[in-house]
């Protein structure tokens, strides 16, 4: 479904389709925005939530590369000729999922463990995109968010060593994973349909949420050994 067009740079850019080019600064925004409100409503509020001087130091360092990915992507949409003010929270209503009061430690950890997860599957989705600028920041962020996801799973296992954490662990997991599903967009997207057929993204999002749901399953049912809620995926 990919045309046959490679971008390797910011000015190649310009002298590409007008479809292409709102295609590119709609997921730089989207993603400027959603790194920036996640770090601000979960990641640096998690820190007073961390219980040991470890988890703290660990928690500021996944809150400071949450902001740096908003400075990355904002930097390359600033190049892009995107204003700094469309990327930010103000003019872009930021994703559903970052509507969740976050009230504990135990729901941040499950937030880096599912969350990130669904992150990851996103950037995965980049890391090939025919604007190669885009694609090179895809590579430099994906160490970071593999960090993150490991960084739940890590400490939602040592909260699952004991009957009170498993419990905690798992109330917060009914709580947050229904929410997850809606990261991935609708089935038969229009806009996921024209990313494909530009090579931006590869896959659908049916294909996506399937995916994701194979891996969330597998870290909280056969790792874990707790419970994934039972969700209605539209079809």
């Amino acid at each position: 479904m990919t045309q046959a067009i490679q971008v390797k740079t910011i000015d190649e850019l310009a002298q590409q389709p007008e479809e292409y080019r709102t295609l590119i600064e709609k997921i730089i925004i989207s993603h400027a925005v959603n790194e920036l409100y996640g770090a601000q409503v979960f990641d640096e509020p998690a820190i007073a939530f961390a219980p040991t001087p470890y988890a703290k130091w660990l928690t500021c360092r996944v809150a400071m590369e949450e902001y740096g990915h908003h400075v990355r992507f904002r930097e390359l949409g600033e190049q892009l000729g995107i204003s700094a003010e469309r990327m930010t929270p103000d003019a872009k209503r930021p994703l559903s999922i970052f509507e969740f009061p976050l009230a504990n430690w135990e729901q941040f950890c499950v937030i880096k463990l599912l969350a990130d997860l669904a992150e990851i599957l996103q950037v995965e989705d980049l890391l090939t995109c025919t604007f190669h600028p885009l694609r090179n920041l895809a590579r430099m962020t994906m160490p970071e968010e593999r960090f993150h996801a490991q960084f739940g799973k890590d400490f939602c296992t040592e909260l699952c060593a004991t009957e009170e954490g498993r419990s905690r662990v798992q109330a917060a997991i009914n709580q947050y994973f229904p929410l997850l599903p809606a990261f991935f967009g609708r089935a038969g997207s229009k806009n996921n349909e024209a990313y494909r057929r530009w090579g931006i993204k590869q896959r659908s999002n049916e294909d996506m949420l399937a995916d994701y749901l194979g891996r969330a399953r597998a870290l909280v049912e056969d790792h874990l050994k707790l419970s994934l809620p039972s969700i209605a995926v539209a079809a």
